[in-house]
């Protein structure tokens, strides 16, 4: 039984983590054990259990009164996030192209991102999956547990951010990426490394220049 509530919660965690990254459930959103309960036809135990996950890993918080609520990341936040991920991920590129492995993971992720860009536009949520699921590669690419942990966690932080606040990036994203698994494809350390850093640079100056000049 205590089995079968632990499966149930983590089930639940990841119902509620999918829906705020998707913007679904937005910052400052009231988490509430009986509304999620009776929307998802799940005891208030499984919601306590995810909403108390969701507070450890930094997705929600509680307010002066002790209220669940989604977090919020703000520019200050996300400008840090960016420039600690760039830390980190140009070194996974890096040694990702050291690494030799994963070349098939990588060809249908780069079949994918031609595909964005010659065929139908994707929707934002198949277009950011398959940009989580790059970034994710090259960190397991990396080989390091930690650096997996602690990208994956800045990753997650960067889609919290007010998605409104974020500007159409699909077609330089897409090439971005490319340039990136070509150059960890070829073994090429530097770059990868640079590649990374120009992507991550961009995603930066376009949040800035976006919020500078909205329309």
């Amino acid at each position: 039984m205590a089995e079968t509530l632990q499966t149930l919660g983590d089930s639940t965690f990841q119902r509620l983590k999918t829906m705020i990254l998707d913007g679904t459930l937005k910052s400052g959103t009231r988490l509430s054990e009986k509304k999620f309960a009776d929307s998802m036809g799940v005891s208030r135990t499984p919601i306590r259990e995810a909403i108390g996950q969701l507070i450890s890993e930094g997705f929600a918080t509680r307010t002066a009164g002790g209220t669940p609520v989604v977090n919020s990341i703000s520019l200050s936040d996300i400008m840090e996030i960016l420039h600690v991920r760039s830390l980190l991920e140009c070194e996974a590129a890096r040694k990702a192209a050291l690494s030799g492995k994963s070349g098939e993971e990588l060809a249908a992720i780069r079949a994918q991102l031609c595909g964005f860009l010659e065929g139908a536009r994707p929707s934002s949520e198949d277009h950011t999956a398959l940009d989580m699921k790059l970034h994710f590669l090259v960190a397991r690419m990396a080989g390091s547990k930690l650096l997996v942990e602690l990208i994956e966690s800045l990753k997650n932080k960067t889609c919290m951010y007010d998605q409104g606040s974020l500007p159409d990036r699909l077609e330089p994203g897409c090439k971005e990426h490319l340039a990136l698994i070509d150059a960890i494809a070829a073994g090429s350390p530097d770059a990868a490394a640079a590649a990374m850093k120009v992507h991550l640079t961009n995603v930066r100056e376009a949040i800035i220049s976006h919020i500078h000049h909205p329309f």
